[in-house]
């Protein structure tokens, strides 16, 4: 019985010899049957992405929500790619002086996202959309000798360091199967069909990363590829589900899932896998969302009280909700306030808990805003 994913082919002769994967168009060829346990999980993650919808259309500044959550997710991304930083990095104040590799490569992911949610209000999710963000992705970091912005035009793999085509794990199509299961890609993702338009991303971002048309940064779009379908089908409004820690911590599971469709044709166990994903990583962003609210009332609440100060303290503070961690002299620049305001505003947020020195540095002293750091921090 033929393979409804694809096949394997041989490519060249002799001892260049190899074979690679050919995708077979989407939808699969007999439709995925969903059975009563898919079809559960289906109604669970519309709910748990309706609730996120919800929770964060009541959030008052929900932009500052999105823009900490977007580099947690960079973050996470970067990390499954080996990326080896962590939060207080990235949210370092004096990033640009302190960034190595491994930042680069998450703040040319956070880049990436915001230019792909702006630009997708005047260009479809396409192939041409996947490359520009795919050229801001590699700028000036590892890989960016591999071709920003292109699908490849060699043959990839993968597999464990040093290995070769020969005992490669995955030999994605060869560069001209690619091309042609590209552009099929994009047609099923703008057909008019009566998909459920999760069932349809979970199956695109399956193809996607069989597919692997760059020669690098494959995985980190085509997670990004999730997010922003569903901002293009209305399902959510603001990139704030994103489904990095779930693959983290399943990624044996997920590697492995997806080799299963392409040996057996078995959609059905990956579709079930992609909707716990997508359920798992809504109730988290939930979570996150209520309780950054929860803190944010908290300790609005008590600068309330703070006396003829209290607009400059409110003014750092705002600032601290973006910037979690600070100095003072690039504080009261970017807030156009006194070195000294600034010096005083955070003494108070010191005395009311709010803020901690982390560092004894007597010129140059950090301040983190150590409980919201405490909540994005979570799984990283």
């Amino acid at each position: 019985m033929k393979n409804r994913a694809g096949e394997f082919i041989t490519n060249l002769t002799g001892e260049l010899q190899y074979r690679s994967f050919s995708p077979r168009p989407l939808p699969p060829e007999p439709p995925v049957e969903l059975d009563e346990d898919t079809i559960r999980a289906l109604a669970k993650a519309h709910r748990s992405l309706g609730i996120l919808e919800g929770v964060s259309r009541l959030v008052p500044d929900m932009d500052l929500f999105v823009s900490m959550y977007v580099r947690k997710e960079a973050l996470l991304s970067s990390q499954i790619e080996g990326t080896q930083a962590t939060l207080d990095d990235i949210l370092d104040p004096n990033i640009e002086q302190n960034t190595n590799r491994h930042v680069a490569d998450v703040v040319n992911y956070v880049k990436s996202a915001q230019y792909a949610k702006k630009r997708l209000e005047e260009l479809p999710l396409s192939n041409r959309l996947l490359q520009e963000i795919h050229e801001i992705l590699m700028q000036n970091v590892r890989g960016d000798e591999k071709n920003p912005g292109e699908f490849r035009r060699s043959q990839n793999w993968i597999g464990p360091q040093g290995s070769t085509l020969k005992d490669a794990r995955y030999v994605p199509p060869n560069p001209v199967d690619m091309i042609e299961a590209m552009s099929a890609l994009e047609k099923f993702l703008h057909a008019d069909d009566d998909l459920d338009p999760l069932i349809k991303i979970g199956l695109s971002h399956y193809q996607f990363e069989t597919i692997h048309p760059f020669l690098d940064g494959n995985g980190r779009i085509g997670r990004l590829l999730i997010t922003l379908f569903l901002i293009e089908k209305n399902i959510l409004s603001r990139e704030t589900l994103y489904i990095s820690y779930f693959l983290k911590r399943n990624r044996i599971e997920y590697y492995d899932r997806l080799m299963e469709v392409r040996l057996k044709g078995n959609f059905e166990q990956w579709v079930k896998f992609f909707l716990l994903g997508i359920y798992e990583s809504a109730e988290d962003a939930i979570q996150t969302v209520a309780a950054l609210v929860k803190l944010h009332e908290k300790n609005y609440a008590a600068l309330e009280n703070t006396g003829k100060a209290a607009l400059t303290i409110q003014k750092v503070y705002r600032y601290l909700e973006s910037n979690p961690i600070i100095d003072i002299k690039k504080t009261s620049t970017e807030l156009e306030l006194s070195y000294n305001a600034v010096s005083r505003a955070v003494k108070r947020l010191i005395e009311l808990g709010i803020l901690v020195q982390t560092e004894s540095r007597q010129r140059n002293r950090v301040f983190a805003y150590e409980a919201y750091l405490e909540i994005l921090r979570k799984d990283t």
